[in-house]
């Protein structure tokens, strides 16, 4: 049974591959997703520490959301975090 000959690629099919190749993240990257992880871990110390009167008073425990909210952000950075 003869073969099929494979398809040449053209120069425009490389020239999109190499556009698309690794770009690392921009230098602000890291120290945000760092800097919303430990924000948020330090609004739930702080709630917890004040007995529920910090950060804001009128949320109650929702504060605890808040944090956990402001910490989520930053560990779903790192499923972006090119080195």
């Amino acid at each position: 049974m003869p073969e099929s000959k494979p398809r040449k690629k053209t120069a425009r099919a490389e020239s999109v591959s190499s556009t698309q190749a690794y770009k690392p993240n921009p230098v602000w990257f890291k120290p945000v997703m760092f800097g919303l992880m430990i924000i948020g871990l330090l609004w739930i110390i702080t709630f917890y520490i004040s007995e529920g009167t910090l950060p804001v008073r009128d949320w109650g425990s929702w504060n605890i959301v808040a944090g956990f909210g402001i910490a989520i952000m930053g560990f779903l950075m790192t499923t972006r975090w090119r080195s």
